[in-house]
């Protein structure tokens, strides 16, 4: 397998992490430093720094988080209002995917990268739905534009399920996740985004949870989630 999935599977960093080790040149093959592109054998020797990679003890951990407007989802500690530092968690956790600071609801947490590679990767089209509110009238156009696709970022997005649920108010149901993809899908349209929450990825709902409480992932409802991922 690539030396990225062969590190990924190992689960003591994040992808990102994995990726700027890699390109540290900390990751070393058979005692020769790797690019992401090299393929590891059973046999091959594979270190980080010269030592054995450390080994992931942890208990795998599953969050879902009810995100408040104005927290960025990010681990990086000189950012304020961190996604991380907000859920205070005491274990290493990162968040899996991306909702922009001024969006707010569901995002899920997690130390298991592998879930992470799986839910990234848009080709597995898990559904995420949202509710949306935007700055004007919603018109029979507008959602058939939006059910079809929208010419955004240099290509059409995928058709979704759109309903209207309010003159102003939607809801959406993507299976891809393009860059502030609902907020270019709705600008490129003449309409302006006021608030947008997302209130499912896959099976995980926001039942339960108040804006800026978090729980975790147990049961049947991680089972469905992990046997999706599978």
């Amino acid at each position: 397998m690539r030396i990225n999935k062969y590190l990924n599977d190992k689960r003591f960093c994040s992808r990102r992490e994995t990726n700027r080790l890699i390109a540290a040149g900390r990751i070393t093959v058979n005692g020769v430093a790797v690019d992401g592109s090299r393929m590891v054998e059973p046999e091959d020797v594979v270190l980080l720094d010269g030592a054995p990679l450390p080994e992931n003890r942890d208990k795998p951990v599953y969050l879902a988080l009810n995100k408040p407007a104005g927290i960025t989802c990010t681990a990086a500690k000189q950012v304020e209002g961190n996604i991380i530092d907000y859920v205070n968690y005491p274990a290493r956790i990162f968040a899996v995917g991306r909702l922009d600071k001024a969006s707010e609801g569901l995002i899920l947490l997690t130390n298991d990268g592998q879930i992470v590679n799986q839910m990234m990767r848009s080709e597995h089209e898990h559904e995420k739905e949202y509710v949306v509110t935007v700055d004007k009238p919603l018109t029979a156009g507008f959602l058939a534009a939006m059910s079809s696709g929208v010419e955004i970022l240099g290509v059409t997005t995928k058709p979704c399920e759109i309903y209207g649920m309010e003159k102003e108010v939607f809801r959406i149901i993507l299976t891809q996740g393009l860059n502030l993809q609902i907020r270019r899908m709705c600008k490129a349209l003449g309409y302006r985004v006021l608030r947008l929450e997302r209130i499912r990825i896959m099976n995980i709902t926001l039942d339960g949870l108040e804006r800026g409480q978090w729980r975790q992932l147990g049961g049947e409802e991680l089972r469905l989630l992990l046997a999706r991922l599978s």
